[in-house]
């Protein structure tokens, strides 16, 4: 018979009085207190890249939010000092019609590209949830590439594909006997084709992260739940929207919201696919915006207004999904 665990044997581990007759924990015993390594060590693991973040973003924010202030053009990039201008930058961004044109251009850019990327990823995800091994394989690696693929090689082909021509969507709807689009010029001929293409090449490359992360999502729900609302009389789309999506709803709505962050600062599609354009005035987004006032027009304290104002933009877009997830106890 084994012996029964005393204080006394246990030694300074466990306080007298916490033990019952017979050796089991007392009803009120308290658990013993973690040393103070214990209790910092998760800190610690943390101080390391937090740290590492901080000096990685955290000079070139402050850097931009004090040179926003300032007027700071080519003259100050050979040595004159940069002059305190206080809220005129601000002031000048503000006021300039062409700056909110671009600010409507790109919130209605992010809204349609961020709503069919995850439309068609949690769809995606959906499906692979219901076909056989094999098929889903394939979706998975066919995702995997085209996420994988550089961005300026997918942009390369598409500029390829709606060449005006020699370009296949041209050749396959002239094919398809509308001749109003031989020799078609997307990029070029108004503002709505040239976002068309560049819509299409946002989502191309966002799809596959959304469709991945929701599926490993949706692989987590207790199959239980499912069976249950099913044993119940729920229909597959009822299941769908009425059980599974809500357990999954933290997943897609931070996927949403860095879609949001993603697709308004989006900017190697617009520069790439302006050099077709050959106006970049009607086609510019934020993203782009910031970069000809910067580098190309040399003014760098408007492009850091810019890029301030750009940055307020996208938390505020962000700010209700952030609360959500604050709520549900998910950040």
């Amino acid at each position: 018979m084994p012996e029964q665990l005393t204080p006394e044997r246990l030694g300074a581990q466990v306080a007298p009085g916490a033990l019952a007759p017979g050796g089991a924990p007392a009803a009120g015993a308290r658990p013993r207190r973690r040393s103070t390594g214990q209790r910092l060590a998760p800190y610690l693991l943390l101080g390391l890249p937090v740290l590492l973040v901080c000096l990685a973003l955290g000079y070139p924010m402050v850097r931009q939010v004090v040179m926003s202030f300032q007027e700071f053009g080519l003259a100050q990039q050979f040595g004159r000092p940069p002059e305190f201008v206080g809220l005129r930058n601000y002031a000048d961004v503000v006021t300039d019609p062409y700056f909110w044109v671009v600010v409507g251009r790109s919130i209605a850019f992010c809204a349609v590209s961020a709503a069919v990327t995850m439309l068609f990823g949690v769809g995606f995800a959906v499906l692979m949830q219901h076909v056989s091994r094999l098929p889903r394989i394939l979706l998975q690696s066919a995702l995997v590439l085209a996420w994988a693929m550089p961005p300026i090689a997918a942009l390369t082909v598409y500029t390829w594909l709606v060449e005006p021509r020699y370009g296949f969507v041209n050749w396959l709807l002239t094919s398809l006997g509308l001749q109003s689009f031989d020799g078609y010029a997307w990029l070029a001929a108004s503002a709505w084709t040239f976002f068309l293409v560049a819509s299409v090449t946002v989502i191309w490359t966002s799809v596959p992260l959304v469709t991945l992360s929701t599926y490993a999502a949706l692989t987590q729900v207790d199959e239980e739940v499912v069976e249950a609302a099913q044993l119940d009389g729920a229909g597959g789309f009822q299941r769908l929207r009425h059980v599974v999506l809500p357990i999954v709803r933290p997943v897609v709505l931070l996927l949403l919201m860095l879609q949001i962050i993603w697709d308004m600062k989006v900017f190697t599609q617009i520069k790439v696919l302006q050099a077709g354009a050959g106006n970049n005035e009607r086609t510019n987004l934020l993203g782009t915006y910031v970069y000809e006032t910067g580098i190309g027009g040399g003014d760098y304290g408007m492009a850091s207004a810019l890029a301030t104002v750009m940055l307020v933009l996208v938390l505020l877009m962000t700010w209700r999904y952030l609360r959500t997830l604050m709520k549900q106890g998910d950040l």
